[in-house]
């Protein structure tokens, strides 16, 4: 599954992220590909903050809750703080997104909790003072159990292309 949508870049395959994507971005998808090992998807306790440390500002943590689906923000990055103007830790997704509208930051979501794989959506844009801003996240699932999506952890990049 290449683009998904003209209107909102985002990828499912891998090959399309790793030609996109900056190399911090590529760097974070590796670890979470190495602690993932064999398996579909690693557990939140499988990633160590310490290793993590260089990335720490970019990612956020999404606590994923069922029946009926709700996405909560459990953890938000000093780069996911500034781009909204607000802290948004304990805040649901719907309310507190960054997107170009609530339901295309759920789908970026849905994608990654119903497939069990990763989202990569990037955008390039120009400010209100006339600067090119570019702007890419990666959505990576965690499990528990090695099978349900219990939460998603993004990492997201600002300004490096």
């Amino acid at each position: 599954m290449a683009e998904l949508s003209r209107l909102y870049p985002r990828t499912t395959d891998v090959a399309e992220m790793q030609a996109r994507a900056t190399e911090r971005t590529r760097a974070f998808f590796a670890y979470w590909d190495m602690k993932r090992g064999a398996r579909a998807m690693p557990a939140r306790r499988d990633l160590d903050p310490v290793e993590m440390k260089a990335w720490l500002p970019g990612i956020q943590l999404i606590d994923v809750f069922d029946n009926p689906r709700r996405l909560v923000y459990r953890l938000a990055g000093q780069v996911e703080v500034d781009m909204r103007g607000f802290n948004h830790t304990g805040r649901n997704v719907e309310d507190a997104y960054f997107a170009v509208s609530r339901d295309e930051a759920l789908r970026n979501y849905n994608l990654v909790v119903d497939g069990r794989h990763m989202v990569y959506d990037w955008a390039r844009y120009a400010t209100a003072g006339g600067y090119r801003v570019s702007q890419e996240t990666i959505f990576l699932p965690l499990s528990d159990d090695g099978n349900h999506v219990n939460m998603v952890i993004t990492f997201t990049v600002v300004g490096e292309r």
